[in-house]
């Protein structure tokens, strides 16, 4: 807008008649949330633990925690405090490979992603131990895309115990 009213060398209120927008909308200032900082900081813990979850998934475990939030202002920190920084770009499977189905390669990205390049494996039983409390997390707390952004199969709370008389 200011550039279309210095290039034309107009009124900011000739460019907003001309352009179609409401005035105000130039004098508009964000307003920003009294958790910002706390949410941030959330966020970037969430991103660094979880490094491969894009923001939907990261949105899915802040609601699982408690944050009233939508998916636009994670994806608005995303922008900012994340993905600007690290200069990601998008990786995707080589199209007409008939050994990638696109299910276990998926599956399998997640798992080398998300467990296999972060660890070092030193013994067989280290490997099964780190293995199966991925899976339990994958199954259990890692929210799905498919599925809502909810797990699979969230472990259950435990619910009153009955006792039965005899």
């Amino acid at each position: 807008m200011l550039h279309a009213c210095d290039w034309f060398g107009v009124s900011e209120r000739r460019a907003c008649r001309v352009l179609g927008q409401s005035r105000t909308s130039q004098r508009y200032g964000p307003k920003v949330a009294g958790d910002e900082d706390a949410f941030t900081a959330r966020v970037i813990d969430l991103a660094s633990q979880y490094g491969r979850y894009g923001y939907r998934r990261i949105t899915a475990l802040l609601k699982a925690e408690g944050w009233r939030i939508i998916h636009k202002r994670v994806e608005r920190i995303w922008r900012q405090e994340w993905l600007a920084r690290l200069g990601t770009e998008t990786l995707f499977i080589e199209p007409g490979s008939p050994w990638e189905n696109g299910y276990i390669e998926s599956f399998n990205g997640k798992l080398r992603d998300e467990l296999l390049n972060g660890e070092i494996f030193y013994t067989l039983k280290e490997a099964k131990v780190l293995i199966e409390m991925w899976r339990k997390h994958y199954n259990q707390v890692r929210p799905h895309s498919s599925l809502g952004y909810r797990p699979p199969a969230p472990e259950a709370a435990p619910g009153p115990s009955i006792s039965v008389a005899s």
